[in-house]
């Protein structure tokens, strides 16, 4: 035992090391207060306290953080991405214009972003559907648009 109280320190520093090295992977905040929590650990390691009690410190540490500072973190972190809907999210809700008459429940529509896609009607019974009629996308199944009548609302 006395030679892991001696050498503690260097555990304490490969494990601060391991841990910065994998937050700088996953950038999750979790290793880093692990990180912070194990400099906890090599404080008490430093000065001469028994190896029980820096583990003792570095958890206790570690888990303050983790519940305390972690969440702030990662609410600062996403405040700044991206909002823009993209893929099939940005697809439902937008409207088209019918290219090719609906022939049953299957037709083709350009929707306004310039995209033509094969569609297929979500109402039943099935409206008839002509050329130029607006649609609303409501849903994307696989490479199909599922689509309704638009109607206008008045304000």
């Amino acid at each position: 035992m006395d030679f892991v109280q001696q050498y503690a320190w260097i555990l304490w520093l490969a494990l601060i090391l391991i841990f910065v090295i994998v937050e700088v992977v996953t950038v999750d905040f979790t290793f880093l207060m692990l990180a912070i929590g194990s400099v906890g650990g090599l404080v008490a390691s430093l000065i001469g306290a028994a190896w029980w009690v820096q583990v003792i410190i570095a958890a206790i540490l570690a888990l303050a953080l983790i519940f305390t500072v972690r969440p702030p973190l990662l609410r600062a972190l996403k405040r700044g991405g991206d909002h823009a809907k993209s893929n099939v999210e940005a697809l439902l809700g937008m409207h088209g214009t019918v290219v090719i008459a609906f022939e049953g429940a299957a037709g083709t529509v350009k929707l306004d972003n310039g995209e033509t896609w094969t569609a297929t009607l979500g109402s039943t019974p099935p409206p008839p559907l002509n050329l130029g009629d607006r649609v609303t996308v409501t849903a994307i199944q696989g490479a199909t648009a599922v689509v309704v009548p638009f109607e206008r609302t008045t304000p």
